[in-house]
């Protein structure tokens, strides 16, 4: 019986795998821009047409076709190729369900019952039921659709528009419209819970005058101590309230240019990875972007829960 090595395969195998890539990595190195540059060499055209074109990343997204006047981007369709295939998969995944799961139901139920215990775990049993559908489809979102952008054909295949050749394909994530449409998202959802638990009261945080018509009224009745103070502590009540109302507007900004700079910032990496040392050099920086949309994920999925459950508690139990 042969002796097996690591992962069940011979040591033989694993060391011509190794013989192989160790291969493609020189000839990388050697075909890329980094490595002609320090060897100080000119390839033939034959070999030269095996490197990598020089990345030119746009940040605007590029229309690739109009319906109804409104034009479509190329990173609505990568928006809408991350719906299909959450959609499809939740489907395949569902359509059969097992009381004993396979695989497939198992990673799948294991990834819903983390959400949903990490709602419950922050908000509490009854708001974590309500957060979840929100937390998960933002994380969910977010995370596949940076997943799917390392498969080939995001930013691979070109279109020919009136503006010329384009990427047909482009990651939802790192134009950033879509970004600031999930922390729009975001945003309304927020302040619809708040609301809706809080009722009218959930204003007051933006809007207390309650101190300083308190003052008012005391000036009014002679109680000239009692009034200025209230005076005072009412005009710092409305400006921290003022200051409450500036900082949603804020999350909104934050949410939008954390996902979209590291977003962008990772593709324009492996882009560059790519292109100094062709195939093999930019695999290790495809697991670093696994890595990195998992956890921006899991940061806008995170902090809209945070969010959610600050917006429903009651402030006078917060001054408690």
């Amino acid at each position: 019986m042969p002796k097996r090595g690591f992962l069940g395969c011979s040591f033989p195998v694993i060391i011509g795998l190794f013989v192989v890539l160790l291969a493609l990595l020189v000839v990388g190195f050697v075909i890329g821009p980094l490595g002609q540059s320090m060897l100080g060499l000119e390839l033939p055209s034959w070999l030269s047409a095996l490197s990598v074109d020089r990345p030119d990343p746009k940040l605007p997204a590029e229309t690739i076709f109009h319906i109804f006047g409104f034009p479509i981007t190329n990173s609505i369709i990568g928006a809408w190729i991350t719906i299909i295939f959450l959609v499809g998969f939740s489907y395949v995944v569902t359509r059969r369900m097992k009381l004993i799961p396979g695989r497939l139901q198992a990673a799948f139920e294991f990834l819903l019952g983390w959400l949903y215990d990490l709602c419950c775990s922050v908000a509490g049993e009854e708001n974590g039921r309500r957060f979840f559908p929100v937390v998960a489809t933002i994380f969910l979102f977010v995370a596949f659709n940076a997943w799917l952008a390392l498969l080939p054909g995001f930013g691979s295949i070109t279109a020919h528009t009136v503006e010329g050749e384009v990427e047909l394909i482009r990651p939802a994530n790192t134009d950033i419209n879509m970004p600031l449409a999930l922390a729009l998202t975001s945003f309304i959802f927020v302040e619809f819970f708040g609301l809706r638990t809080l009722g009218i009261r959930y204003l007051s945080k933006f809007f207390n005058v309650r101190e300083f018509l308190r003052g008012v009224r005391h000036l009014f009745t002679g109680k000239l101590k009692a009034g200025l103070s209230g005076l005072f502590t009412g005009v710092m009540t409305i400006f921290t309230g003022l200051l409450e109302g500036l900082s949603e507007f804020i999350r909104i900004v934050s949410l939008t240019f954390r996902l979209f700079g590291n977003m962008t910032a990772g593709e324009i990496l492996l882009l560059v990875a790519a292109f100094l040392i062709p195939w093999l050099f930019a695999l290790p920086f495809y697991g670093l972007e696994l890595l990195i949309g998992f956890i921006q994920a899991i940061i806008f999925g995170g902090l809209t829960l945070i969010f959610l459950t600050l917006a429903v508690q009651s402030h006078e139990e917060e001054a408690l």
